[in-house]
């Protein structure tokens, strides 16, 4: 089932001509209605008419998504600014199309966006590739640093680190490394110095990368604590 929404008629007439083989095609000419059929039908594909959206495109999109999180939007407009097309697209949509796209392309592209591809400019293709690379680094920097600073704990202030990354009280570490809750906490005091935080919270954040990776608590004295791979 694919539903349209648009403001006019001929657009939809155009859409269909690609698509005439496909019995369940619903079209919609308003907001309020395609978000009450998105949560009613959950349709796997919906082509969107740019101009049924307004200044807050991209919140729309995102709204749209939320009611049903498995359709995947293909949007048509007569021409959007680059930097307009790129929020959209992080927003959730899947395909981007000018309106003047041939019936046999309309066609290609519900195709591929349906196999889960994405249909969009090789330009912006280009511009998530590189954003993609730049979050690479930025997270294998920021991998590092956490790396350099959880070298600065005993093994001891560690394992209770990885613990307080999983969610575990003081209480639940105490007895899991059988100690009192007062050492928990003077160790709790330690690590707090030494990665320059104030409070577990943060501390939880530091290490839940290596907290959800790391699958036990190391009881040998003579073992090496992992650290986050870089």
């Amino acid at each position: 089932m694919i539903l349209f929404a648009s403001s006019t008629e001929d657009k939809f007439s155009h859409w269909k001509q690609g698509l005439s083989d496909i019995s369940s095609l619903y079209y919609l000419t308003n907001l309020d209605i395609l978000r009450n059929e998105l949560i009613r039908r959950t349709p796997p594909i919906l082509l969107l008419d740019y101009d049924l959206l307004d200044i807050n495109s991209s919140q729309i999109i995102e709204n749209l998504l939320t009611l049903s999180p498995r359709t995947r939007i293909i949007l048509f407009s007569s021409g959007i600014s680059d930097e307009n097309e790129w929020k959209l697209l992080k927003a959730g949509i899947r395909g981007f199309c000018l309106n003047t796209l041939s019936s046999d392309q309309i066609r290609r592209a519900v195709e591929a966006v349906w196999r889960g591809e994405l249909w969009i400019r090789r330009q912006l293709a280009q511009r998530m590739q590189n954003e993609l690379v730049m979050a690479m680094q930025e997270k294998r920097h920021i991998e590092r640093a956490v790396n350099n600073l959880l070298e600065n704990l005993t093994k001891r202030e560690y394992e209770i680190a990885i613990l307080v990354g999983r969610g575990e009280s003081n209480k639940q570490i105490a007895r899991r490394l059988d100690i009192t809750e007062r050492t928990v906490k003077a160790h709790l005091t330690e690590i707090f110095r030494k990665l320059a935080i104030s409070d577990r919270i943060k501390l939880a954040l530091l290490v839940k990368d290596t907290a959800t990776t790391t699958n036990q608590v190391f009881d040998d004295n003579e073992s090496d604590y992992p650290t986050i791979s870089a």
